[in-house]
């Protein structure tokens, strides 16, 4: 069994490795059932992003002074996205590193 994103093969699983875990999964049910944990992995992901993402910005839209906040998710993230202060990991974290080098050059 290959898993592939975008079709770029991610892992395969070898015929031992489908043996093993088939000693506990039936059969009949085992592409679908590796689909499913593939899936629910992915969705477990998103969904505890979400709530921190909302965790984190519903008080911040709310000292901001928004006054109406999207119940539907893609419309609430598109709209905390789409604000000036939103900076995603990749962008918090290189802003830190740069604080970090400027403290350490003021040594």
């Amino acid at each position: 069994m290959q898993v592939k994103v975008d079709d770029i093969e991610l892992f395969e699983l070898s015929e031992t490795q489908k043996k093993v875990i088939r000693d506990d999964i039936q059969d009949e049910i085992f592409d679908a059932d590796m689909k499913r944990r593939l899936q629910w992995v992915i969705m477990h992901k998103y969904e505890n992003c979400l709530a921190r993402l909302k965790e984190e910005w519903i008080p911040k839209l709310k000292e901001l002074g928004v006054k109406s906040i999207p119940l539907d998710d893609d419309e609430f993230t598109e709209l905390v996205c789409a604000h000036p202060d939103y900076k995603c990991r990749s962008q918090r974290e290189a802003e830190e590193k740069l604080r970090l080098e400027s403290e350490k050059s003021k040594v």
